[in-house]
């Protein structure tokens, strides 16, 4: 069985080639490292955390479970003081990428990136997606890619650089006939092996095409952008007989958090880049290992507007043990619908 890919790319990145395997060890001391980094960083540069962070010296900063004593950040922050958590000028942002918010003032969230922060990202596309498919792949995208730097366009950058053939259709609407020959079409005459999509339009197509599979040569599927119920991720493999991978990401993550390796069996994240937290949402303290809470991220790397202990709002939890295929990273479970709290309760919903 392979290891996860982004093992050695981590170790590369953190600079522990010196080491025969990436050890545990070094990548929290790596990541205690560039959590001080990010803290100085951001209260010199951003007037947001230098009030939010007042009176903090983080050579106090002793262990990386520290962090924990660190305020959180949270969504109506990027609402309310968006501009002010930005670490550089103006000229140096690349890329703002707008959310719509549901809340009371409906106000947008606003992300802001430098190249080198969705440089960042493509890196991790690149090397991430080696655990699903190699230079003989034509990968086909359904995820928004014409803007420039959008989740697509990073996507196919990063594939590009891996030596794959990419076809970069967009977002589809599956519920046009039309739309799904025309998608029938590309994957028969551009002979793909290989798609990323989010997980409804994804299980659309493949009921469609499930008819002509003969015709078909897909081996592999990334479900991403969405909740994957797992009796849809299984109907998809069965329409065309591939292996489903699963990513967990959001934009405030820089679109990239954590991907499945070839057991299937939870994400392992890109722990060079971000620093994972799951917490009781009760007390506010690390749940212990294997129970669900929710997921806090701290950005390690970006320099345009890091983010310190975010709260996604996600649920999911840390699955005990090494995962089988030889990883040190670890392993999220995966993350649960809003308003759901534990696994079973997804179960009992679809019918298992």
């Amino acid at each position: 069985m392979k290891k996860c890919t982004l093992d050695k790319w981590i170790q590369n990145k953190i600079g522990a080639a010196d080491l025969e395997v990436l050890s545990r060890e070094r990548l929290l001391d790596y990541q205690l490292m560039q959590i001080k980094r990010t803290l100085d960083h951001a209260i010199e540069n951003s007037r947001f955390y230098r009030e939010k962070l007042k009176g903090f010296k983080n050579s106090t900063l002793g262990s990386i479970y520290e962090i924990s004593e660190l305020p959180f950040t949270a969504p109506d922050d990027l609402i309310r003081y968006g501009r002010e958590m930005i670490c550089v000028s103006d000229s140096r942002i690349s890329r703002i990428v707008t959310l719509n918010t549901s809340g009371s003032t409906g106000a947008p969230k606003r992300v802001y990136f430098t190249e080198e922060d969705q440089e960042l990202t493509v890196d991790y596309f690149h090397h991430g997606m080696q655990n699903l498919v190699d230079e003989s792949d034509t990968l086909l995208i359904l995820l928004p890619c014409k803007t420039p730097g959008s989740v697509g366009d990073l996507l196919a950058r990063g594939l590009t650089r891996l030596g794959c053939g990419v076809v970069s259709y967009g977002f589809p609407d599956t519920g046009s006939l039309e739309v799904l020959n025309e998608l029938k079409d590309i994957i028969i005459k551009e002979k793909v092996t290989s798609m990323v999509g989010s997980p409804k339009e994804v299980q659309s197509l493949a009921g469609f095409t499930a008819g002509c599979v003969e015709s078909l040569q897909i081996r592999t599927v990334l479900l991403s952008t969405d909740h994957i119920p797992d009796p849809l991720r299984d109907r998809i493999a069965g329409f065309w007989g591939c292996r489903v991978f699963e990513h967990y990401g959001m934009t405030e993550m820089g679109l990239g958090g954590a991907v499945s390796c070839e057991t299937l069996t939870g994400y392992h994240p890109r722990e060079n880049d971000l620093y994972f937290e799951i917490i009781d949402t009760e007390t506010g303290k690390e749940a212990q290992e294997g129970e669900y809470g929710e997921v806090v991220f701290t950005t390690l790397t970006r320099t345009g507007m890091p983010l310190i202990r975010y709260r996604t709002g996600d649920r999911s939890r840390w699955i005990p043990g090494q995962c089988p295929c030889g990883s040190i990273l670890k392993r999220m479970d995966k993350v649960l619908p809003r308003g759901v709290k534990k696994y079973q309760h997804i179960q009992k919903e679809n019918g298992v």
